[in-house]
């Protein structure tokens, strides 16, 4: 899809915050700092649109952006940042899975991987609870820039065996300097708009 017209409509905390539309909404998970926002940036064509945070774990709310009124992109929380209080998290995680498992406009959840590393037990278990409810993921391993092309192969052999993906399961390495991985991500956005 090529973006002209984005619009952060609304920073939720709440469900009754969320927008009141029928249009698709899909979700962006990861842990803080795995580069949501850089990853969200490349897709709607912004330099600095999403707010990449110094601060990781400075995401508290779900932000909902609009995308050329025809679907949201809903950038959810970042996980395993122990800065915030047990109260607080233990408050964000019941309004994600809130969100995650009760939202209709819900077509699915793209889960980012920092691609330097083997997946977090975090990341683990995020994959392992988006499954259990039959939510339709898409694993993004990011900052690939930062590995030799070399060792691209391998990397991803790491995280999909950490992760256990099955072979129908998609894996995409993604750069945010070169954009690598952009189309094939969009292609996997678009195929589940018309659902």
């Amino acid at each position: 899809m090529d973006v002209q017209n984005v619009d952060l409509t609304i920073s939720a905390v709440e469900a009754k915050q969320y927008p009141n539309t029928r249009f698709p909404e899909i979700a962006f998970v990861g842990r803080s700092n795995v580069g949501k926002s850089s990853l969200t940036n490349v897709l709607i064509n912004r330099k600095g649109y999403a707010r990449t945070s110094s601060q990781p774990g400075k995401t508290q709310t779900l932000n909902f952006y609009n995308i050329e009124d025809k679907l949201f992109f809903v950038d959810v929380p970042g996980y395993g940042y122990a800065k915030t209080s047990k109260a607080n998290r233990e408050k964000w995680g019941k309004m994600i899975e809130k969100y995650l498992t009760e939202r209709e406009q819900l077509r699915g959840v793209i889960t980012l991987v920092d691609g330097r590393h083997a997946p977090t037990n975090d990341d683990v278990s995020m994959h392992e609870w988006l499954k259990y409810y039959g939510i339709e993921i898409l694993t993004v391993a990011t900052k690939m820039d930062k590995i030799a092309k070399g060792k691209w192969n391998k990397q991803e052999s790491l995280i999909r065996k950490t992760l256990n993906l099955e072979a129908n399961e998609k894996l995409i390495s993604f750069s945010a300097l070169t954009k690598q991985g952009k189309t094939e991500i969009w292609q996997w956005i678009e195929g589940r708009m018309h659902q």
